[in-house]
């Protein structure tokens, strides 16, 4: 009778603990890959902004650092901030679009992921003006200052409440 290293299972499959054991890495890359196509392609985001407006340029910057994946269009955007029904009294230097809602100047990374989480029913979320101290508003060139500023809620009617106030501390 010849005799063998293998248990009956490996024996019926023609498995060697050897060939599982080094199949093990290839395993645990194979599980991982959806979380790594996760962490490359981010959460797509398109905006409307003026070509030579260097806040914006800013903000682009801080929601691709925060895992967004940006699509931009340098046309301005007075014309798809009206199409989108925000009223003018909220407008700022860029609108943009994420999950079905539309953001509006310069709203903290933040506050859209939790906005994408929540899934309220509204429009989406504004900053109205440029806030000194919200991102793409930031760092040296405003002399470091942060001012304090709210992140509105805008409903479908265009009413708004407050989603979320920063102080001016610090920046999220």
């Amino acid at each position: 009778m010849l005799t063998t290293n293998r248990s009956d299972a490996s024996a019926a499959t023609g498995i060697g603990r050897r060939t599982l054991l080094g199949a093990l890495p290839l395993a645990g890359i194979a599980l991982a890959m959806p979380s790594l196509v996760r962490a490359t392609t981010g959460t797509p985001l398109e905006v409307w902004k003026d070509p030579n407006c260097g806040c914006c340029h800013d903000w682009v910057l801080h929601m691709e650092a925060a895992g967004f994946t940006v699509k931009v269009h340098d046309t301005g955007n007075n014309a798809v901030r009206a199409r989108l029904g925000l009223p003018q009294k909220l407008g700022s230097c860029h609108t943009a679009l994420v999950g079905g809602y539309l953001i509006e100047g310069h709203v903290p990374a933040s506050d859209v992921r939790a906005l994408l989480q929540q899934k309220p029913k509204a429009l989406g979320l504004a900053v109205p003006g440029m806030p000194i101290g919200s991102p793409g508003m930031d760092g040296p060139a405003y002399g470091n200052r942060r001012d304090p500023y709210d992140v509105l809620l805008v409903a479908r009617d265009g009413s708004t409440r407050v989603f979320k106030s920063h102080n001016g501390k610090a920046s999220t």
